[in-house]
C-alpha cells in the first residue's frame, strides 16, 4: 500500500484546520510546483509593475506628486523582494526565476503592458489596478503556504496607501478643471477591461484554480474576486461623476451585484502571450536592467570567493 496517499491526506487535513504548511514540512509535488509558478509570476508582475509609473517620476507635477511616486515605486521593488525569498524557500533559485522572466518563458500580470500616456494614467493605476491587486493580495494573506501568506501581510499594507494615493488623485483630477476630468475619465477608458482581466479567466475556463483553492492557497475564485471589485469601485467612480466604458454594465437589484459586459478573453491571451502595447518595451526594460547590474553581481560573487581572511 503506497504511503504518498496518507501523506496528502494528513496534509489536506492540516489545511483544513487553518495551520499554515512551513518550507521544512512535506507537501505534495504538484503544491510546490503551483506555489512556485504563482509567487514567482507575482513577483515578476512587482518588478515589471515598476515600469509604467516609473517613467512619469521626472514628469510629476509637483514635488509632492514626485516623492509619493517615488516611495510607490521603491515599495513595488521591495514587494519583487519579499516574494522571491518566498519562492527561495520552496527550492527555486533567484537565478532560475529571472531566467523565465528574461527569456520570455514566465507571465506576469497582463495589466502591465498597457502605456501610461498621461499623468491621470498613474492616478487611475494606484486607484484601480492597486485595488484590485488588494482584493487578490488580502485574500493571500490568509493562504496556506506560510512564507507567502506573512508577505502578504506587509504588502497588502503598503498597497492601502498606493491605492489611497491614486484615489486622491482622481478625485483631485474629476473635480477639476475639463481638460482635467476629461484626461481621467480617459484614463478610467483605457484601463478599466484591463483591470477586470487582472483576475484572471473566469472560473469555467481557468485551468489551476481547483487545485489552488483545494490546497487553500487561494480561498476565492477569479469571478468572486472579480465581482467584489465591480461592486465597490463602480459606486465610488460614478459618484465623481466618471462613466466606465461598458454599455452593459447595469445592477442587478435581486442579486445586489453590478453586471458588466463581455470580456475580450481573446486580447487577454494575446498580452499574457507577448503580444500587448508594451510586452516588447517592458521586456526589454528589464533585460537592459539585468545587464547593466552584471558588474554588481560579479563584484559580489568576487567577494564572495575571496580567500578566509584575505582582504576584500
Amino acid at each position: 500500500m503506497s504511503v504518498e496517499p496518507d501523506r496528502i491526506k494528513e496534509f489536506e487535513a492540516r489545511i483544513a484546520r487553518g495551520e499554515k504548511i512551513e518550507p521544512g514540512d512535506w507537501m505534495p509535488d504538484e503544491y510546490r510546483r503551483q506555489l512556485i509558478r504563482m509567487i514567482s509570476q507575482h513577483a515578476h508582475s512587482e518588478v515589471v509593475g515598476m515600469l509604467p509609473e516609473g517613467g512619469w517620476i521626472t514628469r510629476a507635477p509637483s514635488l509632492r506628486r514626485k516623492m509619493i511616486l517615488l516611495a510607490k515605486v521603491q515599495d513595488e521593488a521591495g514587494h519583487g523582494e519579499y516574494l522571491y525569498h518566498a519562492a527561495e524557500t520552496l527550492g527555486a533559485t533567484r537565478e532560475e526565476m529571472l531566467e523565465a522572466l528574461l527569456s520570455g518563458k514566465a507571465k506576469y500580470s497582463n495589466v502591465f503592458n498597457y502605456p501610461t500616456l498621461t499623468w491621470a494614467d498613474v492616478g487611475v493605476i494606484g486607484y484601480l489596478v492597486d485595488f484590485a491587486a488588494i482584493l487578490n493580495q488580502t485574500m493571500l494573506a490568509h493562504c496556506s503556504y506560510g512564507p507567502y501568506a506573512r508577505a502578504m501581510l506587509r504588502i497588502c499594507a503598503e498597497e492601502n496607501f498606493h491605492k489611497k494615493q491614486g484615489q486622491d488623485q482622481v478625485i483631485r483630477l474629476a473635480r477639476g478643471t475639463p481638460r482635467q476630468r476629461a484626461m481621467v475619465q480617459d484614463a478610467i477608458n483605457r484601463w478599466w477591461w484591463p483591470t477586470l482581466m487582472m483576475f484572471g479567466p473566469p472560473d469555467k475556463d481557468s485551468p489551476n484554480s481547483a487545485v489552488l483553492i483545494r490546497w487553500g492557497i487561494k480561498t476565492r475564485t477569479n469571478d468572486d474576486l472579480r465581482q467584489s471589485f465591480i461592486n465597490q469601485i463602480v459606486p465610488e467612480l460614478h459618484e465623481l461623476g466618471l462613466s466606465l466604458p461598458d454599455p452593459d454594465l447595469h445592477y442587478d437589484e435581486a442579486g445586489g451585484n453590478w453586471i458588466h459586459g463581455p470580456i475580450d478573453w481573446e486580447e487577454f491571451r494575446r498580452v499574457i502571450h507577448g503580444n500587448g502595447p508594451c510586452n516588447k518595451e517592458r521586456m526589454e526594460a528589464r533585460q537592459q536592467a539585468h545587464e547593466d547590474g552584471r558588474w554588481v553581481r560579479q563584484a559580489l560573487a568576487a567577494y564572495a570567493a575571496r580567500p578566509a581572511g584575505g582582504k576584500p
